[in-house]
């Protein structure tokens, strides 16, 4: 028993072996603060569930500064280019020579968080996979602690200074959160995304967005063999609703293959159904707990701004605790909520615009057919204006 309670005492606790996690994680091994990452999943899992590809040039900055790069320089591929496809025809953007002059790096997140994983192991850092946690208890007090479902189905516990909630919009974190500790800002946006990844090179040498009476459809590379789509369909569709042929069928019309060339197709290894929501909450802290990435706020995958945030946030939360920790100064954690959300709110609203871009409205009143042309307008501005498209370029490329 002595053994067992000094494994489950710990400086830091974090929920969740995701982006925001790990570099958490890494960072505070390397300046030798405790800590404990647990993971409800198994390795094998976490190590191999595809999620975005696309890094911000600031995150690639973050892993650079704290030598967690080294993948990514290796088999990172530079992508700077946007295409988009509609009833009025088809421009690109090269986002590289516009706004910051910024472009992204595409990395398939998996395989980031193979690397960050790897690198915390290596360096002797503590992962509890198959472990669910279950409650964040004592969050107002200076000595919290988590309850789990170990691997074998046993409960336990662990004791910490400060737990980071990096574990989602439904993990313990957030429902942990004593009723009215923290503000919730809800959108629903009204759009739903089937997600899909197939076995197939990529159709375009850019990331492709398409705008169709039928709906939006959309076109992102992850590897020479891989390629990520979306297609909207109505909310309530069950994932598995449409049919292999179906769903090339509607990507090829919507993208207009027959103007612009055909898709490569392939088999379709993957699918989720995607209802686009946001939400943030504030303060990003209660006291010892601090959420982190999607348990902080959930931005929309219309702007893939999710896992550059997640990254950006751990460090800003990393450098807090250390100086808390390891120098006495708890000034970094006092003002992490402050820091942290206006990056938040701008990604949101990044993200919201890029909704109504793409979307087209529901029904068929003098309204809808309003909003319809307002949305034709913002494309044909982003077409044409050199000071929209310097906008749109900072944002999206950047956090």
């Amino acid at each position: 028993m002595a053994d067992r309670q000094t494994r489950s005492t710990t400086d830091v606790v974090v929920l969740g072996a995701g982006p925001a996690g790990l570099v958490l994680g890494n960072l505070l091994q390397q300046r030798g603060v405790d800590c404990v990452v647990l993971e409800r999943a198994e390795r094998a899992h976490v190590e191999t569930r595809a999620r975005a590809g696309f890094l911000a040039a600031n995150t690639v900055r973050i892993l650079e500064r704290h030598g967690l790069a080294e993948g990514l320089r290796r088999h990172g591929q530079p992508h700077s280019v946007c295409e988009f496809r509609g009833a009025d025809g088809r421009f690109r953007l090269d986002y590289s020579g516009l706004g910051r002059g910024e472009r992204h790096t595409v990395y398939p997140q998996q395989q980031l968080v193979s690397d960050l994983l790897t690198r915390f192991l290596a360096s002797g850092g503590r992962v509890e996979f198959a472990t669910e946690a279950v409650t964040v208890l004592g969050s107002g007090t200076e000595r919290p602690s988590v309850t789990v479902r170990e691997a074998d189905g046993r409960p336990g516990r662990w004791r910490a200074r400060y737990v980071a909630g990096c574990d989602g919009r439904h993990g313990a974190a957030r429902r942990s959160l004593p009723p009215g500790s923290v503000r919730r800002h809800h959108c629903d946006h009204g759009v739903t995304w089937l997600g899909l990844l197939a076995e197939a090179p990529p159709s375009l040498d850019a990331v492709g967005y398409a705008v169709h009476e039928r709906g939006f459809a959309g076109h992102m590379a992850r590897t020479s063999e891989i390629t990520r789509y979306y297609v909207q369909c109505e909310r309530g569709t069950p994932a598995d609703a449409w049919s292999e042929e179906r769903i090339w069928d509607e990507l090829e019309l919507r993208m207009r293959g027959a103007e612009y060339g055909p898709l490569h197709r392939g088999r379709i290894v993957r699918r989720g159904v995607v209802d686009l929501e946001s939400d943030v909450l504030e303060p990003l802290r209660h006291g010892s707990l601090f959420l982190v990435g999607d348990a902080a706020g959930l931005v929309s995958p219309s702007a893939a701004k999710g896992a550059n945030l997640a990254v950006l946030e751990a460090e800003i939360l990393a450098e807090a605790l250390v100086d808390d920790l390891v120098h006495g100064d708890s000034g970094g954690l006092d003002t992490y909520s402050a820091r942290c959300l206006p990056y938040l709110w701008r990604a949101q609203e990044f993200s919201h615009w890029m909704i109504r871009l793409l979307h087209g409205p529901s029904g068929s009143d003098g309204t809808s057919l309003f909003h319809d042309s307002l949305r034709r307008s913002r494309i044909a501005s982003l077409r044409t204006s050199r000071s929209h498209q310097d906008w749109f370029a900072e944002h999206y490329a950047g956090v």
